[in-house]
């Protein structure tokens, strides 16, 4: 087993906790599927907002999926960049697996899409 880092990406369409917690639970869920991988494959989960995200914590959404409670997680802010893509959430999940790089699935949803269009 190797460790790999999976990226991936969502936007919001607002500032409010719901749609946080809702894309982070999405974009978590959808990159461990894909992946087939569960919470012991995984080192850890890194998180990081665009600076217009104030209302909730990725994190906190990801702690109420029951299986995933004790992979140590992480939340940090996007540097402000100007023209960069609002209203993002950003995941970075560390995880032992079997493959190699070119065969991980690295998911980006939503606006995020634009973000990485050579892996769509």
């Amino acid at each position: 087993m190797t460790m790999r880092g999976i990226r991936g990406a969502i936007t919001v369409d607002e500032n409010s906790r719901e749609q946080i917690r809702q894309a982070a639970q999405l974009l978590v869920t959808e990159i461990l599927s894909l992946n087939k991988l569960h919470a012991d494959d995984l080192g850890a989960i890194i998180f990081s907002t665009t600076e217009d995200l104030t209302t909730a914590f990725p994190t906190s959404a990801v702690r109420e999926l029951p299986e995933l409670r004790l992979v140590p997680l992480f939340d940090t802010r996007e540097p402000a960049i100007e023209n960069s893509l609002p209203l993002c959430i950003r995941v970075l999940i560390l995880a032992e697996v079997d493959k190699p790089q070119n065969e991980i699935c690295h998911v980006y949803l939503g606006g995020a899409k634009n973000l990485r269009p050579d892996l769509n």
